[in-house]
């Protein structure tokens, strides 16, 4: 039984600073700028025996045209539409407010149970406010500090009948299913969800993409350049495979980072980068691999993660094969670590070429998670060293004794060689493309470490 709570809120009332603690850990990019939350960002959190999935949502604004803010407002009221209960946060230091009011007024016309928390209640403050809240007509208010953790017994005694109830109906209704018969696929329950990072430069189509793929508007877009914060994970399954999608905010060159937010927002996409399993860096068609896209492929690729090189907008090319050819050329002068980089062009608006870039994905991440036994690994190795011996080394060759690969996830093989001054970098790039082309590791990072292998025969 999963449990949705909302916290809703107009902007800077400390809507992510509640969502952190109730999940545990700082999750949501705070600061004391209004409006740094835009997406809804969903976590599972604990409140003493209770346990539920809570919501982050955008600060509501009575705003309805089509700007950003307009579009805000809709996430946030979709979220509290699909939540089980609501939690109303108001700033007690400020009380009760004209746009509180209003919004309260519409969350009267709904079915949803809503809970006032009156926040930043720590000191004497926010007394009044407090008090100004059970004019609101809406139950008695929960008075906390989010901030510093008070007041959070309150807020459990306010929840706790209602997740006991939803859990009731829950244990009822599984009384009443009739078994089918059928049996679920062990391997697809049993599967860790792949980790899915959709990052590029700002105003690509990054968030398009990922409400194609879920075949929702769960992430908020528009013409304007910058629009998501947070980096978003999405659980999503595509032909019997999860995925956790997170959608990243743009990445822009850190000299023309001046504000704090954006640099948190870029701290967060790095972070993303390094827990993803698969990467798809989207490319703008009409400006492709700037000098900033090859920035963040460099990044990708360093830190060992599969890349994609999604080409989106490609519908607004006229001549395309001169764009792949121009892409290609690209690619093999600025990024020739990594050979055979799977490049896919589609249309996040349409939708058009989406199932080749998943197929892409599945393939590279099979080739990224690959083991090669360690005894074909030698029997290639001495057909190696039969056509092209390792070079001299001050008058001296180094004997290469065997390869192993220690580890997966990026293939990473280790090369026990005598002489300690090991290999020449020419000759261990030499080995890399090898291994890379005989044993069909293209397009994914590969780490050949060279080692001086110890002598059992030596006098210690």
């Amino acid at each position: 039984m999963s449990y949705t709570v909302a916290i809703i809120g107009r902007p800077n009332v400390g809507k992510s600073t509640l969502f952190n603690r109730l999940v545990g850990k700082r999750v949501a990019i705070v600061d004391d700028q209004p409006g740094v939350t835009r997406d809804r960002r969903e976590g599972d959190a604990t409140l003493s025996d209770l346990s539920f999935t809570v919501i982050d949502t955008a600060g509501l604004e009575n705003v309805h045209d089509n700007s950003l803010e307009s579009r805000m407002r809709e996430q946030t009221e979709q979220a509290f539409l699909e939540a089980d209960i609501a939690l109303m946060v108001i700033d007690a230091r400020d009380g009760v407010t004209p746009v509180d009011e209003h919004f309260c007024n519409w969350l009267r016309r709904h079915k949803t149970p809503v809970i006032i928390v009156a926040n930043k209640c720590e000191g004497k403050a926010g007394q009044s406010g407090l008090l100004d809240a059970y004019a609101l007509g809406m139950g008695e208010p929960v008075p906390l500090s989010a901030e510093h953790g008070e007041g959070m017994v309150d807020l459990y005694n306010a929840l706790q009948p209602h997740v006991d109830a939803a859990k009731a109906d829950a244990d009822y209704a599984k009384t009443q299913v009739v078994d089918s018969g059928e049996e679920a696929d062990d391997e697809v329950i049993n599967a860790r969800p792949l980790q899915l990072a959709i990052v590029g430069r700002p105003n690509v189509g990054k968030s398009t993409l990922v409400n194609k793929l879920l075949g929702e508007e769960r992430m908020l877009t528009g013409p304007e350049a910058g629009i998501t914060r947070d980096s978003i994970s999405v659980p999503w399954i595509h032909g019997g495979r999860e995925f956790n999608l997170i959608d990243t905010a743009g990445l822009r060159r850190r000299a023309r980072v001046n504000e704090k937010v954006e640099a948190l927002s870029g701290a967060e996409t790095r972070r993303a980068i390094d827990f993803a399993q698969v990467v798809v860096l989207v490319l703008d068609a009409n400006d492709m691999l700037e000098k900033q896209d090859l920035t963040i492929a460099r990044n990708i690729i360093e830190e060992g993660r599969a890349l994609i090189l999604a080409v989106n907008k490609w519908d607004t090319i006229a001549n395309t094969k001169v764009a792949l050819d121009k892409l290609h050329d690209r690619l093999q002068t600025s990024l020739p670590q990594v050979r055979g980089i799977p490049v896919v062009t589609l249309s996040a608006l349409t939708g058009r070429g989406l199932n080749k870039m998943l197929d892409a994905v599945l393939d590279v991440y099979e080739v990224w998670n690959r083991r090669i036994p360690t005894a074909k690994l030698n029997r290639w190795l001495e057909e190696i060293l039969e056509h092209h011996q390792a070079p001299l080394i001050s008058g001296r060759r180094s004997k290469v004794r065997y390869i192993t690969q220690p580890k997966t996830r990026p293939p990473t093989f280790a090369l026990f060689v005598s002489h300690e001054k090991g290999l020449p970098e020419s000759y261990v790039r030499y080995l890399a493309n090898s291994l890379r082309e005989d044993f069909d590791l293209w397009g994914i990072p590969l780490r050949l470490i060279v080692r001086k292998g110890t002598n059992p025969f030596a006098p210690k």
